[in-house]
């Protein structure tokens, strides 16, 4: 025979299981996003003659590989497979890229735009590296790299391809 001392002790623990339940699923649903660093950074291109470049502006973790596309300037996907090393990561993924923004920069001109840096990646050896490609011309995929310190996130940088330099200024 079922006692009732047992049976309001056994609805007792289930209650105290299911609340338990739903507190470790609020406290998921409401973890915190990562936190961004905001900062506006300006390209200038070298004079030259042609398409626009498409320029990718990735996160590089301390051992070396890609870890987050930050932005990407050109948002024809047709030409991501030209920007090979980047593709290789992110064409494996296909994940949506939300940092893409507007045309290819042409010959001698300036972009500027905002890129949103996860904040707990500064300081910690972590690189920006800035690739870019313009169609049936050169490909570079270090055209600029820079270790992602407080410091250089508001330097200018000089560029080795396409890119003539870079300007970041904290936002």
């Amino acid at each position: 025979m079922f006692h009732s001392t047992s049976y309001n002790n056994m609805r007792t623990l289930l209650k105290i299981g299911l609340i338990s339940s739903i507190f470790t699923l609020v406290a998921f649903a409401f973890k915190p996003l990562p936190e961004k660093t905001a900062v506006k950074c300006m390209i200038q291109l070298i004079n030259y003659t042609g398409e626009g470049a498409y320029v990718v502006i990735s996160l590089i973790n301390p051992e070396g590989n890609y870890e987050e596309t930050l932005y990407v300037q050109g948002k024809d996907p047709e030409w991501y497979s030209e920007i090979t090393e980047w593709w290789k990561f992110y064409g494996k993924r296909r994940s949506a890229i939300d940092a893409i923004s507007g045309e290819t920069v042409p010959g001698g001109e300036r972009t500027v735009s905002i890129i949103n840096i996860p904040t707990d990646k500064i300081d910690q050896g972590y690189q920006l590296r800035f690739e870019t490609a313009v169609e049936d011309q050169e490909y570079y995929e270090t055209d600029a790299q820079i270790a992602l310190t407080t410091e250089n996130l508001n330097t200018k940088l000089e560029g080795k391809g396409w890119i003539r330099y870079i300007r970041m200024m904290p936002k």
